[in-house]
């Protein structure tokens, strides 16, 4: 007869299968918590560039909407496209340069620069003024 040889696992194979399955567990969790940890530090960093940025165009908005009252004052007197231009450059806040009919600026913070410029409708058109630039430029190398 043949001998049948079995093969049998004791109390302690069980404990370290159980071990194990612990363990992995553990690391996995361990390794959810630091992504998770870093995903939130990554929300608050885009958060913090996000509210910059929008703070920069806000302030060249408020100086688009100075320029379209300097541009509404210069029209009132003025006869000619030329007597509008030069009314307008007397009346321009300090930030804003005049070449031609095209008005610009920058709105600048720590890492970020936005350019603006806006083309001067001739005298008697409807829009005053319109949007040539609005472009932002930011050095990501201090940011993050």
């Amino acid at each position: 007869m043949k001998k049948k040889s079995s093969i049998s696992f004791g109390p302690g194979a069980a404990s370290l299968i159980l071990i194990f399955v612990v363990l992995s567990m553990t690391v996995l969790g361990m390794l959810s918590l630091m992504s998770a940890r870093n995903d939130a530090v990554l929300s608050d960093r885009s958060l913090q560039v996000i509210n910059a940025v929008y703070a920069l165009d806000a302030r060249a908005q408020e100086t688009r909407a100075t320029l379209d009252e300097v541009l509404a004052e210069a029209a009132k007197d003025a006869q000619s496209d030329e007597e509008y231009l030069s009314a307008i450059e007397a009346q321009l806040p300090d930030e804003v340069e005049m070449d031609g009919d095209s008005l610009y600026w920058t709105e600048t913070d720590d890492a970020r620069t936005l350019e603006c410029e806006i083309q001067v409708m001739p005298l008697g058109s409807a829009q005053r003024a319109e949007w040539v630039r609005h472009d932002l430029y930011a050095e990501t190398g201090e940011v993050w």
